[in-house]
């Protein structure tokens, strides 16, 4: 089969690959899985993840290497997540063995593909966990559906990696002090549509939230972590029991100390100490990093480095990250997965 796709304009949209991954749970245990060319999931009306939200999802991609051969990045760490979120929603936890292979399997069966090196576009696997069967009480299902589906996507920045504003909006909070913030759950994202759609319509990227309990701290930036450089060269993300553990930002903070020279912290933000920050960005998987140019909170923005330009460390943080997943710079030991 030959593939016919514009490599250098790919999107961040969904697209229906030949292969996908599905499992079911079943009387206290998974069966053992396999790859399927139906793209259409069937499930019972009566499902607790259609109406209780019972579900969890992840997402990690494929990068191309300069020699051809594919490979992931932390799956493992992907897999730890979607278990604590299991545990969190009373579902069954997918085994860390099983989740890699079988995400290794939807690469595979889909290799063709992904994107070429240098083209800066990834293979994205979306793993979905839901609760199925027939209840209808608020009790956790009996049957759960472990699936990964994959597409093709492009470099999250369409003009390069470039500033962007946002909007702290304090009319929102992201997660209750006590919930499933740290849970990768679709309630947490559908409850960031609105926030979302408020912040876009006055000209902004995304909404900046602060801590549900007293407003006074930074926590997430719209589905991404935050970080702030000082000129100490101190490298800092949030610390918030309500705050997704980002993949993205537990590397940045090793990659920081231990190839940029950087002090990393995790700790307190406070909204009116801004100043301290150099330089400031979001991460995730999808845009590995947005830097932020500036945040407007009540009447005023703050500015960190450029409302137009990258600030050195924030691209030298991108450029290492970036280099390890693409196979251009040495990982550290355990991060990467071959795909055979």
């Amino acid at each position: 089969m030959t593939v016919s796709i514009d490599w250098e304009n790919l999107g961040f949209e969904y697209r229906q690959l030949p292969f996908r991954y599905i499992s079911v749970y079943k009387d206290g245990a998974w069966d053992d899985g396999k790859l399927s060319e139906d793209a259409i999931l069937h499930l019972s009306e009566a499902s607790p993840a259609l109406h209780y939200g019972q579900q969890a999802f992840e997402g990690l991609k494929a990068y191309r290497t300069k020699d051809g051969s594919v490979q992931l990045f932390r799956p493992d760490e992907n897999a730890k997540r979607l278990q604590r979120t299991a545990d969190r929603m009373l579902m069954p936890q997918v085994p860390t063995e099983k989740f890699v292979e079988a995400c290794k399997a939807v690469v595979k069966a889909n290799e063709e593909f992904v994107p070429p090196y240098g083209t800066g576009g990834t293979l994205y696997l979306r793993p979905l966990l839901i609760g199925v069967g027939d209840i209808i009480g608020v009790k956790p299902a009996e049957e759960y559906i472990f699936t990964i589906f994959a597409m093709p996507v492009g470099n999250y920045f369409k003009g390069g990696l470039a500033p962007t504003n946002f909007l702290i909006q304090g009319d929102f909070d992201r997660a209750a002090p006590h919930g499933t913030g740290a849970a990768k759950v679709g309630g947490n994202y559908a409850a960031s549509l609105l926030p979302g759609k408020v912040a876009k319509s006055q000209g902004f990227s995304d909404v900046i939230y602060l801590d549900p309990a007293t407003h006074t701290k930074i926590e997430e930036v719209g589905s991404a972590n935050f970080f702030g450089i000082t000129k100490d060269n101190e490298f800092i993300t949030p610390l918030s029991l309500s705050i997704l553990p980002s993949i993205t930002k537990y590397s940045l903070l090793y990659l920081a100390e231990h190839r940029l020279g950087l002090k990393p912290v995790e700790g307190d933000v406070y909204i009116t100490e801004l100043d301290k920050f150099v330089e400031a960005g979001a991460c995730g998987t999808a845009a590995v990093i947005s830097p932020i140019g500036g945040v407007q909170y009540q009447d005023k923005l703050h500015i960190f480095y450029s409302e137009t330009e990258v600030g050195p460390i924030t691209r030298r943080l991108y450029d290492e990250l970036t280099g390890i997943q693409f196979g251009d710079i040495e990982a550290p030991e355990g991060w990467i997965v071959k795909v055979d």
